[in-house]
């Protein structure tokens, strides 16, 4: 679903995917597709064209603009919990150290019961932390470590991890885009 080359290279054209309601498959990573799977998916009636790029494509036949925003037909129902990843466990802590809060490149993960103490690798149970603070807990309970912390893990629902997401704009988004990601922003007067 999403393309890291896309938001690196966004003179290639990346097409934003809304479901059939109109709102963001996914925020984080953000749903979007090459043109050309859009065109394609264009064509098979899969879709429709939201929005455009003044760029095109031409055929013998056809000269057609790239789509830019595109809806799904069928709505594509999310399931209600994420899988346990790092990825998602990351986003679930906001990308920050549960312990200090700092927002590092290098995170890691800490369970919050040690498994030599019987701890389970499962939501409730573990959180990111950045190396130091992981180093400095040890293989004790943040309780022993005298390192608590300020919420409890859970298990996040795949809306809360959407909501964390959109704190996360990519460093690119185009213009058309706009009303679609952020639609509960206020509007300007």
């Amino acid at each position: 679903m999403f393309h890291p080359d896309l938001m690196r290279h966004p003179d290639s054209c990346p097409t934003l995917v809304l479901n059939a309601d109109y709102t963001p498959l996914s925020y984080y990573p953000l749903s979007i597709w090459p043109w050309q799977t859009a065109v394609k998916a264009v064509f098979l009636e899969r879709v429709d064209i939201v929005a455009h790029y003044e760029r095109e494509v031409h055929s013998p036949n056809l000269t057609m603009r790239l789509p830019s925003v595109i809806a799904l037909r069928q709505f594509v129902k999310q399931s209600q919990f994420p899988a346990f990843t790092r990825f998602n466990l990351f986003l679930r802590d906001t990308f920050a150290c549960q312990y200090c809060g700092s927002h590092v490149r290098d995170l890691t993960f800490d369970h919050v019961v040690p498994r030599a103490q019987g701890g389970r690798t499962t939501w409730e149970n573990v959180v990111t932390a950045c190396a130091p603070c992981n180093l400095k807990k040890g293989g004790r309970t943040p309780k022993q470590a005298g390192m608590p912390l300020p919420i409890e893990p859970i298990r996040p629902t795949s809306w809360q991890l959407q909501e964390h997401g959109r704190r996360f704009p990519p460093n690119y988004l185009h213009e058309t885009w706009h009303d679609w990601l952020y639609w509960d922003v206020e509007l300007d007067a």
